[in-house]
């Protein structure tokens, strides 16, 4: 199973900018060892079970928590499609059959 989570985390108690917070929960994604890839307006995770997905959000938000963050907005999309894999770059691939190399 492939499950495919769109997220943005961030605190809205704090500064205009949220670089630094971001930082830590890309931090807590990177360090748990599933597939990511780190946009400008949110960061695409693929994990195998909606559990591990599930676990990974919660510990996104407890670095926020633990670093004295009283309120975190954020925004979740789950894609759960079974019997796939490697879905991050294969959805890519798919449209660049159609037209060509896209930009990264």
């Amino acid at each position: 199973m492939s499950v495919l989570v769109q997220m943005a985390m961030f605190p809205t108690d704090k500064s205009e900018s949220k670089a630094k917070d971001v930082s830590k929960v890309i931090d807590v994604i990177r360090s748990s060892g599933y597939s990511y890839q780190l946009t400008s307006m949110c960061t695409i995770i693929e994990t195998e079970k909606m559990s591990e997905a599930l676990e990974l959000i919660g510990n996104c938000y407890k670095v926020l928590e633990d670093a004295g963050c009283n309120r975190v907005y954020s925004t979740i999309t789950f894609d759960i499609r079974k019997n796939h894999e490697n879905r991050i770059e294969q959805k890519i691939k798919s449209v660049e059959k159609y037209i060509g190399e896209v930009s990264k």
